[in-house]
């Protein structure tokens, strides 16, 4: 009987310690894969590198398993050894979850590795465990189950290793993929339109589309599909064997130095432009000067006789345009006044901006052609007029005339979850700006919220993140901006939302009004609870599960 239990013992703590790396494998495939931000992350808390619940199983099983060892031949060490270690390995809660665990090929090849350390360890430790309790009896189950522990604790470094081992197998795959990704790229050979910005990305990528599938077979690559991966999982998929496409918009994102080089050998672009440089992602390029380095590696990429097209509004991108490189650069700009900008300025400029519930009007200016046309969208947020401005420098340039350009605007719609609007059945508006948020984005988005002068306007945001040193700064400026429009704010997240707090609260907004909450299904409670027709809510930024 003994030696059965011991045997559900050591299942209990290999299954555990399985399911523990299963769990964790979810975080880790949100940080990508990136074993020093996911230690970063794994680090920032006790308990999710030491849970408490395991260690005060192991410590309670232990004692009272010594303590009853004293009786010869008992087997009630063993089986409270057992229960201890059931009550170890049962996985908490986990709350609310916004991103589940996608079982890629990938993940299914990392968690077999990770499986396969965790099972060699701690097949090991028992062994040893073993050998010593056969000289100190008693010390059989206490040291059995302090082997069972070290390897559930251990879970994240098997993960962590795991990956490692796998890093041969997995450069094979990538190679094989890119390969075939190169392949359909040879054999449709479209003309390859790459963007790239800290933010605005997508948004271009899908107004220049919808703009350009008006008289052109445009491809784009989907949703926010900016990486290697991405891009080679779109091509391979959607592209293949499609030879009526003519153009292909290549989104292209960057997290390290050399990436978006990387992608310009996969997607060659004769056309690139550069939406925005700002403090998105500061965290991890340092600076903002680095940042500016990265994105300028898509103009780089450009044949001579290629076409750079560049935001000339932003300092940083107005300093690539004036680097002469290509040959044929095109400047736009929403400040720049259109009648005294010469060309080499600007070429395309907005100008007599309005903007109301039904969406944006303003004038553009072709300062080359001399022509003059009026826009109007029912896109909202002022940030994306120089997103409009980038994909008709584009459009124009390869043979739409402005008119048809401006039809061609008036039907575009927002990116999903950028700023999206719309009713519930209750009659409260929602303002989706959930996907991410940058400190140029945060403006745009509150004063669409201000627009809305009927009943009350609540604010749901956990702020902005991976602004390195901007952190504090950027978030303490929302706060202040927030409290002149919001008149009811509910913080996600107790921590990082500090420098909202002190925003508000310098800004005298009534702290009535202001509630922080752990999660973002609470703060939805609370609006379908407290507020009615004709409110407005404005969901801003929605956190990974990281944070």
């Amino acid at each position: 009987m003994a030696n059965l239990l011991l045997l559900l013992l050591i299942c209990t703590w290999l299954i555990g310690s399985w399911l523990r790396i299963y769990r964790q494998a979810r975080f880790y495939q949100i940080e990508e894969y990136m074993s020093p931000r996911y230690a970063r992350w794994l680090l920032k808390d006790r308990e999710r590198y030491v849970p408490t619940k395991p260690l005060m199983a192991w410590f309670i099983g232990s004692a009272v398993g010594i303590f009853l060892g004293e009786a010869p031949g008992s087997v009630l060490p063993h089986l409270i050894g057992l229960i201890a270690a059931v009550i170890a390995v049962i996985p908490p809660d986990e709350g609310e979850i916004k991103k589940k665990f996608v079982r890629t090929q990938r993940a299914t090849r990392l968690l077999a590795a990770a499986f396969a350390l965790a099972s060699i360890v701690i097949l090991s430790l028992f062994a040893l465990a073993q050998t010593i309790g056969n000289q100190v009896e008693d010390a059989r189950v206490p040291l059995v189950t302090l082997a069972g522990l070290i390897v559930f604790l251990a879970a994240p470094v098997f993960l962590m290793l795991g990956n490692l081992m796998m890093i041969p197998v997995e450069a094979f795959f990538r190679q094989r993929f890119i390969n075939q990704a190169k392949q359909v790229m040879s054999a449709i050979h479209p003309k390859v339109i790459g963007i790239t910005g800290s933010y605005g990305k997508t948004t271009t990528k899908n107004f220049l589309r919808d703009i350009l599938n008006g008289r052109y077979k445009t491809y784009a690559t989907p949703k926010s599909y900016n990486t290697m991966m991405g891009i080679c999982l779109a091509i391979n998929n959607d592209m293949a064997n499609d030879y009526s496409i003519e153009y292909m918009i290549s989104e292209m994102g960057a997290y390290i130095p050399g990436e978006i080089e990387r992608i310009c050998g996969l997607t060659p672009p004769e056309i690139s432009m550069v939406v925005e440089v700002g403090p998105q992602h500061l965290e991890r390029f340092g600076s903002l000067e680095n940042i500016a380095i990265a994105k300028y590696e898509i103009i780089k990429a450009l044949p001579p006789h290629g076409l750079g097209i560049f935001n000339v509004d932003n300092p940083y991108i107005r300093d690539m345009y004036q680097r002469d490189y290509p040959q044929n650069r095109i400047g736009v700009s929403k400040n720049l006044p259109p009648e005294t900008t010469s060309p080499d300025q600007a070429r395309f400029i907005a100008s007599n901006i309005t903007e109301t519930l039904n969406g944006l009007s303003f004038a553009v200016t072709d300062t080359l052609a001399g022509t003059n046309e009026f826009f109007t969208t029912p896109v909202v947020g002022e940030h994306n007029i120089i997103n409009i401005l980038l994909a008709t420098a584009v459009a124009v340039h390869e043979g739409m005339p402005l008119k048809e350009v401006a039809r061609r605007v008036r039907v575009l719609q927002p990116a999903e979850s950028r700023l999206v609007r719309q009713m519930t059945d209750t009659g409260i508006t929602i303002i989706n700006d959930a996907y991410s948020a940058n400190p140029a984005g945060v403006v745009s988005a509150l004063k669409v919220l201000a627009l809305h002068t009927s009943g009350r306007r609540l604010l749901i945001t956990p702020g902005m993140v991976e602004l390195g040193e901007l952190h504090e700064p950027e978030n303490h400026k929302l706060g202040t901006l927030a409290a002149q429009i919001a008149t009811d704010v509910i913080l996600i997240g107790k921590q990082q939302t500090a420098p909202i707090q002190a925003g508000l609260t310098s800004a005298n907004f009534p702290l009535d009004h202001l509630q922080v909450m752990e999660t973002l299904s609470d703060a939805i409670n609370w609006y379908k609870n407290h507020l009615k027709t004709g409110d407005t809510v404005l969901f801003l930024n929605d956190l990974p599960d990281t944070y």
